[in-house]
């Protein structure tokens, strides 16, 4: 055979295999196609849950596997290069992007939604309304006793390193944790655990228990009780819907971000395109959250 006639026919069989998505040939990995991890706070595993399984059953040709853990452990995760796209309640810092920079690594950094913190407590409790100063002096064992029931408190949360528990730190600029404040393993164990225990206040991401649509979210919002917070004892108090958040009125809110160093061409950047796009802010917008790219309608009611 001439060596002409050879080289088209290994052209015209690779030209093959890459029409048949080969996945060694070239282009192979594009915003809709492609294999990838996220690494994504326990906090918003509903939210993700939800995304994924919209982007995969949209892009048949894309798999992602997602990793939920606490957000310390998923920035290590991030800059020992274990992933290159992850979700948490913050963008990075001056100083993590300046280390990243050195290292040469492009960071895009793009904020997705707001939620917030919530505090859920068993239905029997009569608590259900406190100050964000009631708030702290509970956490950190100044308030010791529930008022209404006369027994301990127990304050529960889903574990150290979390978003939730990087939340409380700030807040109540805590050094070491106290002995009242109990780790568990996850915002569902945190709900379960107040079901049963009628001493505990529970801390959790609101994305848990916000989809009012989601069955599973159902079943977590049944046999709680959601707090209602006030700024101050002048204040009026809030739960933490939507729209509460988006004005501020509900004081504990916090931000979600996808930050992602994989190439512009992947479907790494493809997944993000689509949670800052139309489809992932409705799926944002159902879950009972704040949309970062899309405004939130404000109704007041007025009654006479």
């Amino acid at each position: 055979m001439p060596y002409h006639y050879l080289l088209f026919g290994l052209f015209y069989l690779i030209s093959s295999c890459s029409s048949n998505d080969n996945p060694f040939s070239y282009g192979n990995d594009t915003h809709s196609r492609g294999n990838m991890n996220i690494y994504v706070e326990g906090s918003f595993k509903p939210l993700f849950d939800t995304s994924i399984n919209t982007f995969e059953g949209q892009y048949p040709k894309a798999k992602i596997s997602a990793v939920f853990g606490s957000e310390d452990e998923i920035i290590d995760a991030f800059f020992k290069d274990s992933t290159k796209t992850i979700c948490i309640s913050r963008d990075f810092t001056k100083e993590e992007k300046s280390a990243l920079k050195k290292k040469k690594v492009e960071v895009r950094s793009d904020k997705i939604a707001e939620d917030a913190i919530a505090l859920i407590l068993h239905p029997s409790n009569p608590d259900s309304l406190m100050t964000i100063q009631q708030i702290k002096d509970i956490i950190l064992g100044k308030t010791t006793h529930w008022p209404g029931l006369k027994i301990k408190i127990n304050v529960v949360f889903d574990k150290q390193n979390s978003a939730n528990f990087n939340y409380l730190k700030k807040l109540c600029d805590l050094n070491k944790l106290p002995i009242n404040l109990f780790a568990m393993n996850s915002n569902e164990e945190v709900i379960n655990f107040v079901k049963k225990n009628k001493s505990a206040i529970g801390i959790i991401g609101l994305n848990w228990i916000s989809d009012s649509d989601d069955f599973d979210t159902l079943g977590f919002v049944d046999g709680i009780n959601v707090v209602a917070i006030a700024k101050d004892d002048k204040s009026d108090y809030f739960k933490p819907h939507a729209g509460y958040i988006f004005t501020r009125e509900y004081p504990f809110f916090r931000e979600i971000w996808l930050i992602n160093k994989a190439k512009k061409s992947g479907v790494n950047t493809g997944f993000v395109l689509f949670m800052k796009g139309e489809k992932g802010q409705l799926i944002v917008q159902k879950s009972a959250l704040v949309p970062a790219n899309a405004p939130v309608r404000l109704i007041q009611l007025i009654t006479e």
